[in-house]
Order: structure tokens, then sequence, then C-alpha cells
């Protein structure tokens, strides 16, 4: 083997333990963790910060890492999941499992004793959640979702206990927005990915449940979603900019969730409320940021 092609064959090695990490999922994390950070009351050294960002940043790493190796056989066998490094058997599963595991036992300490140590434990609860109970429950029930949500939501609230160094309401309101606002998210990919996950065996709720279960819960959580969002106004979190966005954005988001129940296509309804749950989310926090300014 020339020298050119051992460095094309490193490159792409390390190209797939990239991808195993999930790197676009990763940088919407940290945006939502910073934002926390942003909005908490008092300040943060640049050292702590960066710290915080690169130790979260891998808790969710090694929380997809370790999720792709505990699913690379049914990853194999859904179709946008198929060409992913390990189904498509590109890497060595033991070198996903090495990574996760490496970059999990270095994050949670090094949150614990270089941010604060509620940082580090919500940083644990994350990480275990999402690997322990989170990707097995999928084969077994649909409310697996709710579980995963909790992982998903933490965050924003890592940002704010950073800063802070403890659990307050506000910090929790954050929490609840991406809690919320996940359910309704994936329940619309469940729906129009609902026989992908039937073949690879996962239980989800259109599945399991129906579609009408699906679209009731998908309207329920995000009418929480929109109240939830209101209360960052009179807890201080945010101003009129931002109460304006959220009962526009709140009300867009709902009523589309509502227009599941009239739908003839389901399948082209879930894929319109994919991509309405994509732009409140991006409408929400640009909001609250720029109104925080």
């Amino acid at each position: 083997m020339t020298v050119a092609i051992r460095q094309a064959t490193m490159m792409l090695t390390v190209r797939d333990l990239i991808a195993l990490t999930k790197p676009r999922i990763t940088m919407m994390v940290l945006v939502t963790a910073a934002g926390g950070m942003w909005l908490a009351p008092g300040s943060l050294g640049l050292g702590s910060m960066m710290v915080m960002l690169l130790t979260t940043g891998m808790v969710v790493g090694a929380a997809n890492t370790l999720n792709c190796y505990l699913e690379r056989d049914t990853d194999r066998l859904m179709a946008r999941t198929a060409s992913r490094p390990l189904p498509d058997r590109r890497l060595e599963p033991s070198w996903a499992l090495a990574l996760g595991l490496v970059m999990g036992l270095f994050a949670v300490p090094t949150l614990t004793l270089a941010v604060n140590p509620m940082t580090g434990l919500l940083g644990f609860i994350a990480l275990s959640s999402y690997v322990a109970i989170y990707t097995p429950m999928k084969q077994y029930t649909p409310a697996a979702l709710y579980v995963g949500a909790v992982p998903g939501a933490l965050p924003p609230l890592m940002g704010w206990t950073a800063v802070t160094g403890s659990i307050d309401l506000p910090g929790l309101l954050l929490f609840g927005i991406l809690f919320f606002w996940q359910i309704p998210h994936f329940i619309a990919i469940s729906i129009f990915r609902q026989e992908e996950y039937e073949r690879a065996g996962l239980k989800v709720l259109p599945s399991v449940r129906g579609i009408r279960a699906a679209k009731v819960q998908s309207a329920v959580n995000a009418g929480a979603l929109w109240a939830v969002s209101l209360l960052l106004v009179p807890y201080g979190l945010a101003g009129g900019l931002y109460l304006s966005a959220a009962v526009l954005l709140g009300a867009y988001f709902f009523g589309m969730a509502l227009l599941g129940f009239k739908a003839e296509d389901t399948q082209a309804w879930s894929k319109r409320f994919f991509f309405a749950s994509l732009i409140y989310l991006t409408g929400l926090f640009a909001a609250l940021i720029i109104d925080a300014l």
C-alpha cells in the first residue's frame, strides 16, 4: 500500500469517526447550550465557557456515537441510516465503542471539575439516559420518545447551571421548551418514515397506537410548548420582541398540528409539520437571543 493510499484511507476513517458524532446535531445542541449561558444571570469566564461548550459537545458526540454502535444492526434496515459508517461496514464497531467511551469518560468528569458539579451531573444524566435507557427502549415502547426528549432538552439547562451552579425555574423553562418541541418534531418524522421504523423493529407512536393518537400527542405537546414559551417573559428572560415572536410562532406551530386532523394526505402533512417545527425553533431562539442583546 502506497503512502498516498494509506493517507486517503486514514482520512476516510477520520471522516467516518466524525460522522458517528453527528456533527450537525451536535452543533445545534451547542447553540442551545450557549443560549442557556447567555440568558443566565451572572457571568462565566471565557476559559470556563469554552470548556463547557467543548465538553458538552463531547457528551453529545459520545451519546450519538454509542447510539450508532448499539443500533448498527437496525440502522442497516432503514434507508436513511444504511449508509452510516457502521451499518455500511466501513468502520469496525470497536472503533465506535472506543471513541464513545473515551469522549464520555473525559467529558463528564471535566464538566464536573472544571465547570461545576451540577453541570457535570446533568451531563452524566444526559449521556447515560440516552445510551442506556432511550436507545434500547425504542425497541419495546413508543414511550421511549418522552425519555429521549430529556437528554435532548438538557443542554440549555446545562448552559444555565454552568453560570449559576443551580437549577432554577427559568432554566427549567428553557428545558421545557426543547422537551415539548421534540415530541411533535419526532412524531412528524415517525409518521413519514413509519415503514422504515417498522422494518427495523422500532416501536413508534403511529405504528403502535395509530396515526390519530400520534396527531393528538403532536397537538397536545405543541400547545404545551406554546404555553411554556410565553412564560419566559414574566420570569424576566425575554421582553416584547420575543413575546410577539413567541405568540405568532406558537400559533403557527399549534395551527399546523391541528391541521393534521383535517389532512387527507397524512404523509404530506407530516412533512410540512416537520419543516414547521424547524422554522418554529429557529425563529423562537433567534428572537430570544436578539431580544437579550
